[in-house]
C-alpha cells in the first residue's frame, strides 16, 4: 500500500501545473487521480497542513478541493475528525453499475462512428492491463482496467460523458479495495477485457455490448457479494 509521503510528493511534484483561476479544481483533480490510481484507499485521512504545504495552496483553496470531491462522493468530512476518502456502500455500489451500464453500453453502441483515436485507447488500456499483469503489478492492473472503461465510455465522443465517466470511475476504484486479492479480482476480467477490444475491431459492436453486459452484471455480482461477507 502507497505511503502518506508516497502520495504526497507525487502531488508535490504536480504543483507547476496549478493554473491561478482554477486552482481549488485541479487541487480536486490531483487528489481525484490518486483515489483513481488506486494511491488513496477508503478511510484514509487527507492532512490538510501537509497537502497545504505540497501544492503551496492556502488552506480555503484546499478546503475548496476537499467539497468539490465530496460533492462527487469521494471523500467525507467527518466532524471534529477531518477529511477521509470515503467508502462506497452497497447501494452506492449498486448505482454505479447502474449508471455504468447507461455509459458504457452506450459508447459500445457508438462505436461503429468513433474515431480512431478514439478506438485506440480502448486497444492501449488493454494492452496495458495484460502488460501489467504480465510483471504481476495487480494494482496497475486495476488502473488499467478503470482507464478501459473510460475509453468504452469515451467512444460516445461527448466531453459530458467522460467528466462522468471520470468522476463515476474514480468513486468505482474505491469499490475496488473492497476484495482481498486485486489479483484474484482482476486477473479474469483480462480476457474478457480482450474480447469485448476484438469485437469491437471486428465491427460487431452488438456482440461487444452483450458481452459488456453480462461482464458488469457478473463483476456487480462479485463484488456484492463481497460486501456481503464484510457485513
Amino acid at each position: 500500500m502507497p505511503t502518506q509521503e508516497s502520495w504526497l510528493d507525487e502531488i508535490a511534484a504536480a504543483r507547476h501545473e496549478l493554473d491561478r483561476s482554477s486552482t481549488a479544481a485541479r487541487v480536486a483533480d490531483l487528489l481525484r487521480e490518486q483515489i483513481t490510481d488506486g494511491r488513496l484507499v477508503p478511510g484514509a485521512r487527507l492532512p490538510e497542513e501537509d497537502l497545504c504545504r505540497a501544492v503551496k495552496v492556502s488552506r480555503n483553496t484546499m478546503r475548496e478541493a476537499f467539497r468539490l470531491l465530496v460533492q462527487e462522493r469521494l471523500l467525507v468530512h467527518e466532524f471534529n475528525r477531518g477529511v477521509f476518502v470515503r467508502r462506497v456502500t452497497a447501494e452506492g455500489l449498486a448505482d454505479l453499475y447502474r449508471v455504468r451500464r447507461i455509459l458504457e453500453c452506450e459508447g459500445v453502441r457508438c462505436a461503429p462512428d468513433a474515431s480512431a483515436a478514439a478506438l485506440a485507447r480502448v486497444e492501449a488500456a488493454v494492452a496495458d492491463g495484460e502488460r501489467a499483469a504480465a510483471a504481476g503489478r495487480w494494482a496497475d492492473v486495476g488502473t488499467a482496467d478503470i482507464r478501459f472503461h473510460r475509453a468504452l465510455a469515451g467512444l460516445v465522443g461527448s466531453p459530458r460523458v467522460d467528466e462522468m465517466t471520470r468522476h463515476l470511475l474514480a468513486e468505482m476504484r474505491l469499490v475496488f479495495h473492497e476484495m482481498g486479492s486485486p489479483r484474484e479480482f482482476h486477473e479474469p476480467y483480462l480476457a474478457r477485457n480482450r474480447r469485448i477490444h476484438d469485437l469491437l475491431a471486428a465491427g460487431d459492436p452488438a456482440a461487444a455490448e452483450r458481452e459488456l453486459r453480462s461482464y458488469l452484471d457478473d463483476a456487480e455480482a462479485q463484488l456484492t457479494s463481497a460486501y456481503l461477507a464484510k457485513g
